[in-house]
C-alpha cells in the first residue's frame, strides 16, 4: 500500500488536467497519485467532471502509453473502484491483448490479477495469457505458476491444453510449495473445474495430512474443496482434520465452516467431533450465512444423519435463517430443495418453506433451473405425503408425480433392478417361496431411488403370490446372464466412494409378524399356487398379511466405512414403516461375502431373513 496524499493534492491535478496537453508518463503519475488519495476522496472522483476528461485523455492516447505506464493506470483503478464496464477500462482491455505478446510473463500476470480486482471478465485476454503461457511453460517460476493457477481459477475456466503440464508441475514440485501455495494451486482448480487425476489429489492429500498443523483454515479449506471434488476418499487426510479442525471452528469464517461441513457430507465421512463443534458454534454466526450456506449446513447434517446435542437451537436458528433468505430462493431455487430434504431427511418438515416450494410457480422456477431438480422436488412432495398427514398447503401435481416417476423408473431398470447383488438374490428368492409371483424387485418408494424386494407372508407363514405381471428382472436375468467373476466380486466388496446418495442399517426390525418360523423346508419350493389367491388390488392388503421390504444395500447406502445409514436410507425405512411394511435388512456386509459361497448357504440365509 503506497502513502496517502492529502486531499489537496488531488485537486492540484485536476485543475492542472484542464491547462495543458500532457505526456502519457505525466497522465499515468497523474492516477497513481489519485489512487492515493484518502477513500472519501476518491469516491468522489468517478462524478467529477475533470477526472472524466481525464480519463477521455488517457483513452485518446492509449497507444502512447509505455506498457509500465500503462500498468500504472491499471492499477490505479483498482483503489480508484473503476466500474467493470468504464470506457477506460474497454481501451486498456484492448490495448493489452494487441501488446500481450510484447509483454513479460509477470507484466502479463500482473495485468490478469489487476482485472479480478476490478470483478472485469476479460476472455479474450486470458485466452492470449495461457496460450503465451503454453508456449513458455519452461520459463515459469514456480511463484508465477501458482499465480498463474490462481488466474485460471478467478476466469472460471480451465484450458484444456495446459491441463497435462499443471499436473507434471505440480507432482514435479510437489515438496517445494509451501502449504499456502498448496492450497491457492488446490481453489485455482476447484474454481476453474480442471480434471486432475487422482494421483496427483492423492500425493496433495498426502503431504497436507501430514503437516496440517502447520496450515492456515484457509488454505485446508482449499484443499478439501478440491479433495471433495474430485470424490477422494483419502482417510489419512480425514483422520487427521478430525483432530485439528474442531478447535478451529470457532474461529472460522460462515463460509469457511460449510465447506468443512459439506467435505464430510459429500464423502459421507462422519465425524461426530467435527459436526458437534460446527453445530455448537453455528447459532451465534447464522445471520452471516447466504441461503446457499444455510441449505448446506442442512442437508450435511441430514445426509449424515446427524442431530446434534444442541439440535433445537441449531435447526430453529438455521430455518429462522431460511426465511429471511426466502427472496434469493427465486433466484437460486436448488438451495431451497436441498435444505427441506436434509431436514426432511432428519424428520423435519417446516410447513410454511414446504408449501412456499411446493405451489405451481416455485416449482415451474425448479423445472427451468440449470440444475436437475425432478428428483430432489420428487422425494420432498411424495415425503411430505406420507409423513405429514395434517399438512394443508400446495402439493405436487398428480400429472408430475406420474411424469418423476416414470422418470426414476427408467432410471432404476438401466441402473439399479440389474445391479448383479439384487438380481441374484431376487432369483434365489423366487427359487425359495415358489416362482417369479412370490417376489417382486421393484421401487415401494421411487421417490427414495432404491430397490426392494417384496414378499408377502400370511400369518401362518406362508408367502402370497402377488406378483402376477411379467416381472421385469426375471425377464432381465435371462436375457443378460451376469456372471459374478472374481472381478465383479473384488469391485463389488471393495468398491470406491461413488455419490449417490447413500443410506441406513443396523437394526434388523425383527418384529414379530405373527409367523411360524420355518413353516417352510429350508430352500424347499412352495408349489406355485400352494395358497392360491385371487391377485391383490394394489394399494389394498390382505387381511392379515405382512408385506416384507427387502433392502439388499450396498456400501453407497452407508456413512463411509461403517454400518451408519444415510439419511436418504433412513428416511425410506422410516416411510416404508409408516406405510405398514416390514423392513428386512440384506446388508453388503453379510450379502456380498455370500455371494460367492454355495447355493445352498445363501437360500439358508435369504430363508432366515424371510422366515
Amino acid at each position: 500500500p503506497a502513502q496517502t496524499l492529502p486531499a489537496e493534492e488531488g485537486d492540484s491535478i485536476l485543475q492542472s488536467v484542464a491547462g495543458c496537453e500532457a505526456s502519457p508518463g505525466i497522465l499515468s503519475d497523474y492516477f497513481l497519485k489519485l489512487s492515493r488519495l484518502p477513500a472519501e476522496r476518491r469516491a468522489a472522483l468517478l462524478s467529477d467532471p475533470r477526472f472524466s476528461a481525464l480519463c477521455h485523455r488517457a483513452v485518446t492516447a492509449i497507444r502512447l502509453f509505455s506498457t509500465p505506464d500503462l500498468i500504472h493506470v491499471l492499477k490505479a483503478c483498482v483503489p480508484l473502484a473503476m466500474p467493470a464496464s468504464h470506457p477506460l477500462l474497454n481501451a486498456c482491455e484492448a490495448e493489452f491483448c494487441r501488446r500481450a505478446w510484447d509483454m513479460s510473463l509477470e507484466q502479463l500476470l500482473l495485468v490478469a490479477d489487476c482485472w479480478r480486482c476490478l470483478d472485469r471478465s476479460v476472455p479474450s485476454y486470458l485466452g492470449i495469457l495461457f496460450s503465451y503461457a503454453n508456449l513458455h511453460w519452461k520459463d515459469l517460476t514456480l511463484p508465477q505458476f501458482v499465480q498463474l493457477l490462481y488466474i485460471i481459477g478467478e476466469g472460471r475456466r480451465s484450458p484444456a491444453d495446459l491441463v497435462q503440464k499443471v499436473e507434471s508441475t505440480i507432482l514435479k514440485h510437489l515438496d517445494a510449495f509451501t502449504l499456502e501455495e498448496l492450497g491457492a494451486i488446490c481453489l485455482g482448480l476447484f474454481k476453474s473445474l480442471s480434471g486432475i487425476s487422482d494421483h496427483v489429489m492423492r500425493r496433495i492429500a498426502d503431504r497436507v495430512s501430514l503437516q496440517m498443523e502447520d496450515m492456515s483454515t484457509y488454505a485446508l479449506v482449499n484443499v478439501l474443496k478440491m479433495l471433495r471434488y474430485t470424490r477422494m476418499d483419502h482417510v489419512p487426510l480425514m483422520r487427521e482434520l478430525g483432530k485439528v479442525i474442531p478447535a478451529r471452528i470457532p474461529a472460522t469464517n460462515i463460509q469457511g465452516i460449510m465447506h468443512i461441513t459439506l467435505t464430510y457430507s459429500s464423502l459421507h465421512f462422519f465425524d461426530e467431533d467435527v459436526l458437534a463443534a460446527v453445530a455448537t458454534s453455528l447459532p451465534s454466526k447464522v445471520s452471516y450465512c447466504r441461503s446457499k450456506d444455510a441449505a448446506k449446513f442442512l442437508w450435511s447434517f441430514g445426509c449424515l444423519d446427524y442431530e446434534p446435542p444442541n439440535e433445537e437451537e441449531f435447526y430453529s436458528s438455521l430455518i429462522k435463517q431460511l426465511h429471511a433468505k426466502l427472496h434469493e430462493f427465486s433466484k437460486f431455487p436448488e438451495h431451497l430443495l436441498t435444505a427441506l430434504l436434509g431436514l426432511a431427511f432428519v424428520k423435519r418438515f417446516p410447513e410454511e418453506l414446504i408449501d412456499f416450494a411446493l405451489r405451481e410457480e416455485f416449482v415451474q422456477k425448479t423445472r427451468d433451473s440449470k440444475y436437475e431438480l425432478n428428483k430432489d422436488l420428487f422425494t420432498l412432495g411424495k415425503s411430505v405425503e406420507i409423513e405429514c398427514p395434517t399438512y394443508q398447503g400446495s402439493h405436487l401435481s398428480p400429472q408430475l408425480c406420474q411424469e418423476f416417476t416414470e422418470m426414476v423408473s427408467r432410471f432404476a431398470e438401466q441402473e439399479i433392478y440389474i445391479r448383479p447383488e439384487i438380481m441374484e438374490a431376487t432369483s434365489l428368492l423366487e427359487s425359495m417361496l415358489g416362482g417369479p409371483e412370490y417376489v417382486k424387485n421393484h421401487m415401494i418408494l421411487p421417490h427414495t431411488r432404491s430397490s426392494d424386494l417384496e414378499v408377502r407372508l400370511a400369518m401362518d407363514g406362508h408367502p402370497i403370490p402377488f406378483n402376477f405381471k411379467d416381472p421385469v428382472t426375471s425377464k432381465k436375468l435371462k436375457d443378460m446372464g451376469v456372471s459374478l467373476t472374481d472381478d465383479l466380486m473384488s469391485q463389488l466388496i471393495q468398491g470406491r466412494a461413488h455419490n449417490q446418495s447413500p443410506k441406513e442399517v443396523g437394526n434388523e426390525a425383527r418384529q414379530d409378524r405373527g409367523h411360524t418360523a420355518g413353516a417352510l423346508l429350508l430352500g424347499g419350493a412352495l408349489p406355485a399356487g400352494a395358497t392360491s389367491q385371487a391377485e391383490p388390488k394394489p394399494g389394498c392388503w390382505q387381511p392379515r398379511e405382512v408385506r416384507l421390504a427387502l433392502q439388499v444395500s450396498n456400501r453407497n447406502h452407508f456413512c463411509y466405512g461403517s454400518k451408519r445409514l444415510l439419511g436418504l436410507h433412513c428416511l425410506k425405512r422410516r416411510q416404508l414403516r409408516l406405510l405398514g411394511y416390514v423392513v428386512v435388512e440384506i446388508p453388503f456386509w453379510e450379502w456380498f461375502p455370500l455371494l460367492k459361497r454355495t447355493r445352498s448357504e445363501k437360500l439358508s440365509y435369504l430363508h432366515y431373513k424371510v422366515f
